[in-house]
């Protein structure tokens, strides 16, 4: 995910307002694309937002923030992934202002030393000790979870050379199965040389390997009817398999690049995850002009023949889906790079784990992007351009109706500024007193509720500027603000009640925006009814799905009909749970009272016999039948011979 700007104009308030509270690492970039520090966070979102609020910084992250012209980040799974991926991006990237770089004696290692008789144990440190390092590890608690397997498998010394040399016979350790005893000479060196090779194998990441050459063991021990040889092998390679799992960022993989693709409509993102000599570089973010196409297998061919057109391929290109003529796309690479390179799709293990951080990432960033500021100017620019406004619009208003066949009929109006949704201002219409389904009459009078109080609140403060003080006077300044563009869901019919509003209020200075489904009632297709004025005639423009312009519209639009459909089921509910008693033949208010305090609510009242409800102060048995059978959705019982036989059953 990356921002560009001039390093006055980068906003790192709005950026870390798109960022979601996974755990991951962020990167700020400097001016001359080079990284200036790298950091990890359990929550993004609240880590990069406590660089930009008003807490004091010291002199060195002052310079570091001015310095930055944009900022990446990279969502992992787990806290330990993002720290691991720390680690390998500032030895990658080596950025300046990670004064204290974070180098190997940061994290615990596993050690083999370089020995007669090899020792395995954990290490932190400067690497003085010869032998070969595996690792850098999340935590001690893996190593030690490591170290434990290892002692179990293949028996290997954990001891010092001190404690080595003057053994004269073997400790507690060979008792209980964890060492084989080297120092007192029960295990030959050709034995204990080989459980060294397998051990190295395995923390190496060359299980598979391992477990092959220990299947093709456990079958000859078979084939000789050594069963309990047999079933020491096989247990091995459980336990082996149960120790493969790991984290997906340790950067492993030699030559490696994995590509993921996300998409929303029109719009898309992919996702590069890079590995070259066994260090992981990180995520980049692309985001791919797609001309209205909504394929997400095309858009990721496209990519991958351009993208490798300009660069080195490495041999691998791990990709999250099937794509168009994979296999030229794969003979030319392997053509132009003069070594074959592979387009996989079906992977497994730790590739299927890459594949997955990619994918995950590629879904975030498209999510951030299509709400960050730069992108929100840009969608902003596109529809003063199309509406032929002189300004950017400063503030607008999208209204939509909600119901459930003409029930419980609920308006939203959401409101965008420069920065996006601002959600303390959105408001909710309670429709009443019209023809059940009658969209233009409650578009009608959503409009006018929400403009004749604008009207109001604008009189008030011409007639008595200096009248009211204080929260007042600021409430009705708030009311008396107009949208520069109001967006109307709905076709004709309802734009032209929302201009016999505005009309009728003597309401001006408004562009007027009708958001219809076209023809294939699908996203990208909708068209912008733009409705005359003084006379002129009206029109209708379809901006189509590349259109910055529509995408802001659709936002703006998706934003209200969520509040709207979410207030809709509100009130619906509201209504089921409650006004169901009233509805009652013989319920009024004190009744509903008395019933609801006597259960504790409905529910308690739900689950009530009808002899429960009956002993309720007000309510005899025929009403208590009544109350019973409508809250079970049953006929009420009106005959009494009837009522007699229900409750004799009962």
């Amino acid at each position: 995910m990356s921002t560009r700007s001039k390093p006055s104009e980068f906003d790192g308030k709005a950026f870390a307002r798109g960022l979601s509270t996974a755990p991951g690492v962020y990167r700020m970039i400097g001016a001359d694309d080079g990284a200036l520090y790298v950091g990890k966070a359990s929550a993004l979102r609240n880590r990069v937002s406590s660089y930009f609020n008003a807490t004091p910084k010291s002199a060195r992250i002052m310079t570091m923030l001015n310095q930055t012209v944009r900022m990446e980040v990279t969502v992992t799974r787990t806290e330990a992934e993002a720290l691991i991926l720390e680690n390998q991006l500032i030895k990658s990237l080596k950025p300046r202002y990670n004064v204290l770089l974070r180098d190997d004696k940061s994290y615990p290692y596993v050690l083999m030393t370089n020995e007669t008789w090899p020792r395995i144990a954990m290490h932190r440190g400067p690497r003085a000790v010869p032998g070969r390092y595996f690792g850098p590890y999340a935590s001690v608690g893996a190593v030690r979870d490591t170290l434990n397997l290892m002692h179990k498998l293949f028996k290997l010394r954990s001891c010092e050379d001190s404690v080595f040399r003057n053994r004269s016979r073997p400790c507690l350790q060979h008792q209980i199965g964890r060492c084989s005893a080297p120092c007192v000479g029960l295990v030959p060196p050709r034995q204990y040389d080989e459980s060294v090779r397998r051990a190295a194998l395995l923390l190496d990441g060359r299980s598979d390997e391992l477990t092959d050459e220990l299947g093709r063991l456990m079958e000859a021990a078979s084939a000789r009817l050594d069963f309990e040889e047999a079933a020491r092998l096989r247990d091995l390679v459980s336990s082996i398999r149960t120790l493969q799992a790991r984290q997906y960022v340790d950067g492993r993989a030699a030559d490696l690049d994995v590509l993921a693709v996300a998409m929303q409509g029109a719009a898309a993102c992919v996702m590069l995850l890079a590995f070259r000599d066994g260090r992981n570089l990180g995520t980049r973010a692309f985001f791919p002009r797609t001309n209205g196409s909504e394929n997400p297998e095309e858009v990721l061919a496209a990519f991958v023949s351009q993208y490798y057109g300009e660069q080195i391929p490495p041999r691998e290109i791990v990709l999250d889906r099937d794509i168009p003529d994979r296999a030229l796309i794969e003979e030319a690479l392997s053509s132009a790079g003069e070594r074959k390179v592979q387009l996989r799709t079906s992977v497994r293990g730790e590739r299927a784990g890459y594949l997955d951080l990619a994918r995950r990432n590629a879904e975030i960033t498209l999510a951030s992007e299509r709400t960050s500021h730069a992108a929100q100017l840009a969608r902003a620019e596109g529809l003063r351009d199309l509406l032929g406004l002189a300004e950017l619009p400063s503030r607008i208003e999208c209204f939509d109706i909600s119901h459930t066949m003409g029930e419980a009929t609920v308006a939203s109006c959401v409101v965008f500024d420069a920065e996006g949704p601002v959600r303390g201002q959105y408001r909710r219409y309670n429709i009443t007193g019209i023809e059940p389904g009658d969209d233009y009459a409650a578009m009608h009078q959503a409009i006018h509720r929400r403009f004749r109080r604008s009207v109001t609140a604008a009189a008030e403060l011409a007639a008595s500027a200096d009248a009211s003080t204080g929260k007042d006077k600021r409430a009705t300044r708030a009311a008396a603000v107009l949208p520069d563009i109001l967006l109307i869901d709905g076709g004709a019919g309802q734009v032209a009640q929302a201009r016999a509003v505005l009309d009728d209020l003597g309401v001006e200075g408004i562009a007027l925006v009708g958001v219809a489904k076209g023809p294939a009632r699908r996203p990208g297709d909708e068209e912008l009814l733009l409705p005359g004025i003084d006379g002129k005639p009206g029109r209708s423009v379809r901006p189509g799905a590349e259109s910055p312009a529509l995408q802001l519209v659709q936002q703006v639009r998706d934003e209200a009909h969520r509040f709207a459909i979410t207030g809709h089921r509100g009130r619906r509910q509201k209504a089921r749970n409650t006004s169901r008693l009233e509805d009652i033949p013989g319920i009024g208010p004190r009744r509903r009272g008395n019933l609801l305090r006597h259960f504790g609510g409905l529910a308690g009242l739900k689950a009530a016999g009808v002899e429960e409800i009956s002993r309720v102060d007000g309510v005899n048995d025929a009403l208590a039948e009544r109350i019973y059978a409508t809250l079970h959705g049953l006929d009420a019982v009106e005959d009494g011979s009837r009522q007699d036989a229900t409750r004799s059953d009962r």
